[in-house]
């Protein structure tokens, strides 16, 4: 009897320790995976910072004052100059408090405004108030961007007018100008630093707030021939420019009808939204096939940026071919430019990295949360085993494939294989043979646009292929 307990105890006693190490097992392994997930984590917002170049560590000098931005040129920046008219006249009829408070009440507002639109307030002298689009980012949107602000900027002012007057009350009246061109950026003072900008860009915009009338907005021709596309202009004429000749200059009377709420030209509506994202678009896919290029690793002869700029090229083509809206083009462009990303994290499960990669970089460009899932959704396709659920999912499937149907299938293929072989090894190339002819069999183009364009091509491949093989239909 008393052998059983102890038998019982013992066992008791083992079962315990043994449920106690599995514990500490899974723990461990807990914290490894969750550590992995964690650096992985890590590693795809460095990846998606250094894509943006928003974090440039060469940008940097550190002196005795501490870190310190190094000066730097930029070629396109749209500067914005806005001043308050007859400000002499109002500072005479006006306390010192509430001529401060006034002022400090509109330049407050043009904060808000110019950091909705990314733009990079400059400072402010007097009356007088300084901001410039396109830095310390670079981008292709700021010369509207800096439109738009200038638009909502008058428009506050109007409102603002229209109150005072209700009240029988002075009201303050605003000239904008604007240019875009070149200009050098850096931090000046000893004391008290600040950052600011110089060049021709910086005076020829400030001329044109000189030259401007209350209530406009006047801009250059160069930053017109960027922005007249989205909004309404009226020539002015020409002004001279020291050492420049003349400059043609504009006034921006507001925003294109079809592309304004209520067509009133006040707000953009989301067609200007759209239309905006494909400029945006276009930085970020050179900022992504720049990164692809330089970091991808060289054993990915398939799986690489030229493969890329090829699906982005075969979802505008067969997007175009089946009829797609704009922003539905955005979304199949975007997730085209982001599927094979991952292989900068991890070259297993790729795809999984691509999404994470496509949902941190989208939103450093101001993508809206729906259409980052729309284009992860989208992503998902490009698995080997997934089947398209609709039309944006089969037109993106057919332009990852659409090698297969293609004159240049055999280079393709062979940089497929070579990839196939660095990476996983013994594969001869009668077996490769053997598995193109397989897939290529087992394969289907989704779309009408893809059939027509490919389909005839691929038989011919795939007949050419069981001929080299001495394989018979």
């Amino acid at each position: 009897m008393t052998y059983t307990w102890f038998a019982v105890g013992l066992g008791a006693l083992l079962l315990i320790f043994l449920v106690f190490r599995i514990r500490r097992y899974i723990q461990a392994r807990v914290e490894i995976l969750t550590a992995e997930r964690v650096a992985l984590a890590m590693k795809v917002k460095e990846k998606a910072h250094r894509i943006q170049g928003q974090y440039d560590s060469d940008s940097i000098v550190y002196t005795h004052q501490g870190p310190k931005k190094k000066s730097r040129k930029y070629q396109k920046v749209t500067v914005l100059f806005a001043d308050i008219q007859g400000f002499t006249r109002i500072v005479e009829q006006l306390n010192p408090e509430m001529l401060i408070d006034e002022l400090d009440q509109f330049f407050l507002h043009f904060d808000a405004i110019v950091e909705k639109y990314g733009i990079e307030k400059i400072k402010t002298i007097g009356d007088a108030y300084m901001c410039a689009g396109g830095l310390p980012v670079k981008n292709s949107t700021n010369p509207i961007e800096v439109v738009l602000a200038a638009i909502e900027m008058q428009n506050y002012m109007n409102e603002m007018r229209r109150v005072k007057m209700l009240e029988h009350k002075e009201y303050w009246e605003l000239r904008i100008g604007v240019h875009t061109g070149p200009v050098i950026s850096g931090m000046v003072g000893r004391k008290k630093i600040s950052f600011d900008i110089w060049g021709d860009t910086v005076n020829i915009a400030s001329r044109m707030e000189s030259s401007g009338i209350a209530g406009e907005i006047n801009i250059s021709g160069t930053t017109w021939q960027l922005v007249n596309e989205f909004f309404v202009g009226e020539y002015r004429g020409k002004m001279p420019v020291k050492y420049k000749g003349e400059t043609d200059m504009y006034f921006v009377k507001g925003i294109l009808p079809e592309l304004s709420l209520d067509g009133e030209g006040k707000q953009p509506n989301e067609l200007f939204r759209i239309r905006l994202q494909h400029i945006r678009f276009a930085d970020m896919e050179q900022a992504v096939l720049n990164r692809l290029e330089n970091e991808l690793p060289s054993e990915l002869t398939y799986h690489n940026m030229k493969h890329t700029v090829d699906v982005v090229t075969q979802v505008e083509i067969i997007g175009r071919g089946e009829g797609i809206g704009e922003e539905e083009m955005l979304l199949l462009k975007t997730a085209a430019l982001f599927h094979d990303t991952g292989f900068l994290i991890e070259k297993d499960h790729h795809e999984d990295y691509s999404i994470d990669l496509a949902r941190e970089v989208m939103q450093l460009y101001d993508f809206p949360d729906e259409q980052i899932e729309e284009v992860c959704q989208l992503i998902n396709v490009t698995r080997p085993e997934a089947e398209p659920r609709n039309h944006l999912e089969a037109i993106l499937k057919d332009a990852d494939l659409d090698y297969l149907g293609r004159s240049d299938f055999l280079p393709v293929s062979n940089n497929l294989y070579n990839e196939v072989q660095q990476l996983n090894g013994s594969l001869s190339q009668g077996d490769w043979n053997k598995k193109q002819i397989n897939f290529i069999a087992g394969h289907k183009y989704y779309t009408n646009t893809a059939k027509k364009l490919r389909q005839v091509k691929k038989e011919k491949q795939l007949k050419g292929l069981r001929d080299l093989d001495g394989e018979k239909p």
